[in-house]
């Protein structure tokens, strides 16, 4: 079965325990093989906003890269979230990351995700559990990877 590697994200209300819930929600959608813990982030693209708590979590899943896509959709709209604008505040903001080894370049979904190479508060909690992705966070500045603060949490 292949394994995903998503993304989490939250930054209105009580983010911690919205990314926490994210965890049980993802289990809905095949095994959670692991996640990592919960990390403090500036926010990306758009600054004026809270900052943001990320997590990463690897799912072993049935569903095709498009079904997880919409199970993901579905599951950030049953959480809350609303359409605002590009890069905006939410609730709560899934990812796919990866996908096993696939590589795809679609209209709608590109995997590996098109800037996981560049986002330090994405590939810091994935390398902890998946170290494939340790020499793509080792190879970021290191000024972005410490502004990716580990909040203990698990």
């Amino acid at each position: 079965m292949p394994v995903a590697a998503v993304g989490i994200g939250s930054n209105i209300g009580d983010a911690a325990a919205h990314v926490r819930r994210a965890f049980a929600r993802l289990a809905e959608l095949g095994t959670v093989v692991a996640h990592s813990r919960l990390y403090a982030s500036a926010p990306w693209g758009v600054t004026d906003q809270e900052a943001f708590v990320n997590a990463a979590a690897l799912v072993a899943t049935a569903l095709d890269p498009h079904a997880l896509l919409a199970a993901l959709r579905r599951i950030e709209a049953e959480e809350g979230r609303t359409p605002t604008y590009r890069w905006g505040p939410r609730v709560l903001d899934l990812d796919i990351l990866a996908y096993g080894d696939l590589q795809l370049d679609g209209v709608d979904l590109t995997i590996p995700h098109a800037r996981l190479r560049e986002r330090a508060f994405a590939l810091v909690p994935l390398a902890e559990i998946d170290p494939r992705y340790a020499a793509l966070r080792d190879a970021l500045p290191p000024g972005e990877r410490a502004s990716v603060v580990e909040l203990g949490s698990r």
